[in-house]
């Protein structure tokens, strides 16, 4: 194992994050061999995630190293900070030399935001669609789109199949399904309402009600 290209994986977390968009790939690159995981943020503080649960992190944007992969996910809390200087410049100095620059769920907002997916096509959570295709990106509506270096997830739960894919392009297919075999990922839901496509209008308006609730 010892003859592995090793990579350095940066995830970035902050305050109201959605755990899941980055707990799901974690957990994927964590079962990968000759991969060092980073979780970023400002300062080495807990963070209140925001469904309450407390993350810390372990490297701040000071101390991280460059990075070969660098991910961030979105949260409901996620435009409190989505214009920050600070955040932004991060990812736009580590997005100059990333191998891989990723995000999940609304994440592509802040890419987008920091000039990285000027040209390029993502994928984000469906209710932030039209927020993304205003920064003037190219929406996908697939569970991940890969766009040459430029790899993104859907929604939340889309962060699995996305870490997957990272993990198959950095270590193979057969180490990706072992992965897979191994955190048993093998999604059957009790309900066929996962998009918006598939939920109906009534639906979606019941969840983007609850949403704006929740994110004021």
């Amino acid at each position: 194992m010892s003859d592995l290209q090793p990579y350095t994986v940066g995830l970035v977390i902050y305050p109201g994050m959605t755990t899941l968009d980055i707990v799901g790939p974690q957990t994927v690159f964590n079962a990968l061999p000759g991969i060092t995981l980073h979780r970023i943020w400002k300062a080495l503080d807990p963070i209140e995630a925001d469904d309450g649960m407390v993350i810390v992190p372990d490297t701040t944007f000071a101390d991280c190293p460059p990075l070969d992969v660098l991910c961030i996910g979105g949260g409901m809390k996620q435009m409190a900070i989505i214009d920050d200087a600070e955040v932004l410049g991060f990812l736009k100095k580590q997005g100059n030399t990333a191998q891989f620059i990723t995000s999940v769920c609304g994440g592509s907002v802040f890419l987008a935001k920091a000039g990285l997916l000027q040209g390029y096509r993502a994928a984000t959570h469906w209710a932030m669609r039209d927020e993304l295709a205003k920064l003037g990106v190219e929406v996908g509506t697939e569970r991940v789109v890969i766009d040459r270096n430029r790899i993104s997830g859907g929604g939340v739960t889309a962060g699995i199949d996305f870490g997957l894919t990272i993990a198959k392009l950095l270590r193979g297919e057969e180490a990706a399904k072992i992965v897979q075999l191994s955190i048993e990922y093998n999604p059957d839901p009790p309900f066929d309402v996962g998009s918006p496509e598939k939920a109906g209008p009534e639906l979606v308006q019941k969840m983007l009600a609850l949403a704006a609730g929740q994110m004021n």
